[in-house]
């Protein structure tokens, strides 16, 4: 195929979609400077992805990707979930939200710092077929940020298994263990046996 366009403005987002998907896709682009989004008004993070690429490929016509994802605290009752993009409010920078999420669970003690990471991925084709797919990455909030690699609350996501923060890990690492790598090889796996059929 050749052009894919992710429903983001997340130049790290869209590196790990270009970095994953470039052997599909002639080209892997972010959406155009000028769009305006939808409201994302969905329930679950399937909902609110499924809306951003149905209406970006309606208006664009071509292949869009769209991805919800966030962090789920379970000790937070399950904040800040959905709203992860914007927890704390406009205008807050990455590491601003990572600082309010450490705050929060000032005191905490580490047994009750359970989180994962969710992502939902949805494809959506101009024609109006469509394939989404799931990931989930169990791990738990540090105390503090490590790491200056990934975006979003990767530096205080702690992964058990490999002993170091999101922030910690390559891409390549983190594409193997992470939620939106699940999500995305799984989203291989429908996309290939739909070119097959």
């Amino acid at each position: 195929m050749e052009r894919l366009v992710v429903a983001t403005t997340n130049q790290g987002k869209l590196r790990e979609f270009q970095a994953e998907l470039k052997d599909l896709f002639a080209q892997i682009e972010g959406l155009p400077d000028d769009y305006v989004a939808p409201e994302e008004t969905g329930s679950s993070f399937l909902e609110n992805a499924t809306l951003k690429a149905m209406v970006a490929s309606r208006k664009l016509n071509v292949p869009v990707l769209a991805d919800d994802s966030g962090l789920v605290v379970d000790t937070l009752g399950g904040a800040p979930g959905i709203h992860s993009a914007r927890f704390g409010g406009q205008g807050l920078s990455d590491g601003d939200r990572c600082d309010l999420l450490l705050s929060r669970l000032q005191g905490v003690p580490p047994y009750e710092r359970r989180a994962r990471f969710v992502a939902a991925l949805v494809l959506v084709f101009p024609n109006g077929k469509t394939i989404s797919s799931i990931g989930t990455c169990t791990g738990e909030i540090g105390s503090s940020i490590q790491g200056e690699i990934g975006f979003g609350y990767d530096p205080i996501f702690y992964y058990p298994p490999l002993a170091k923060t999101f922030g910690q890990m390559t891409i390549e690492e983190k594409a193997t263990v992470s939620h939106r790598g699940q999500a995305l090889q799984q989203l291989r796996e429908r996309l290939n046996s739909k070119i097959m059929d």
